[in-house]
């Protein structure tokens, strides 16, 4: 006969198969959903843009968000991190991302939204480049899952230029 020790080790060792089993099979069927996330970002107001004393520019906005992301969610969705970044070219890089603004929505409920903001991140540029800069506002997000792996994506918005002058 074999003892307790053994049986409870096939047993623990079945349950615990099982279980990756489940997991695997419910990270798989993350992949059948096709989300539809929408999203809208309006500058209200540029309430200043400087040049700080040791040169870099500083921009400071307010932002309408409105956004849709209650598709991202399914039975296997923990919760979502999103930010918003301004997307812009300088001569010394192709891509430069400033972050502006992020939140973490822990529920599908809270995950159609409009709110009305400053950038919680400063915008500044190192150097003196923003000047007349047309630039993108973007929207990612991460979906971090229950199990399995995380994915991303993102909305871009472009058609955003700062002045030409200080204010």
């Amino acid at each position: 006969m074999h003892s307790f020790g053994y049986r409870a080790n096939a047993l623990l060792t079945f349950a615990v198969t099982i279980l990756a089993l489940l997991c695997t099979i419910g990270s798989l069927s993350d992949n059948l959903n096709t989300p539809s996330p929408s999203a809208q970002i309006e500058i209200l107001n540029i309430n200043w843009f400087q040049k700080q004393p040791h040169g870099n520019d500083e921009v400071s906005l307010t932002l309408n968000i409105t956004a849709d992301l209650q598709s991202l969610f399914t039975w296997n969705t923990k919760q979502l991190f999103i930010f918003v970044a301004a997307e812009y070219e300088t001569p010394k890089n192709a891509l430069n991302q400033v972050s502006l603004w992020d939140a973490i929505i822990p529920a599908k409920e809270f995950a159609k939204f409009s709110i009305h903001t400053s950038n919680k991140y400063r915008f500044i540029d190192q150097g003196h480049s923003l000047r007349g800069k047309e630039f993108n506002l973007t929207l990612h997000w991460h979906v971090m899952p229950k199990t399995g792996k995380m994915f991303a994506n993102k909305i871009v918005m472009s058609g955003y230029h700062l002045p030409e002058d200080y204010r």
